[in-house]
Parts: C-alpha cells; structure tokens; sequence
C-alpha cells in the first residue's frame, strides 16, 4: 500500500485525526516560516540601502 492510503497513527497506534494532522502541520509549518523570516531579515540588514528604506517625501 502507498503511504497516502496509510492513515497515520498516534503513539497509542490510533488513526490520527484530520483536525490534530492539520494541526501539526500548521505548526511545522508556522516554525519553518518563522526560521525563514529570521533568516530573511539578517540577509535583509546586511544589504539594506537607501532605496529600500522607504519612500522619500
């Protein structure tokens, strides 16, 4: 059988839920875009120049 017609299991060996994968998911998801925004922001400073810091008036 293919991993996507597999349900997942808990630790106790019951089918995970929709809501508690979903979950998870949107958790990972959130520290992944997190380390990315860190990442971005310290790439952002090291080149940051007059034309990025916002308009003139």
């Amino acid at each position: 059988m293919s991993e996507e017609t597999v349900p997942q299991q808990d630790g106790t060996g019951q089918p995970k839920g929709l809501l508690q994968q979903m979950e998870e998911l949107m958790a990972a998801l959130n520290a992944d875009l997190s380390a990315l925004d860190a990442d971005l922001q310290a790439a952002g400073h090291a080149g940051r120049g007059p034309a990025e810091e916002g308009p003139v008036v």
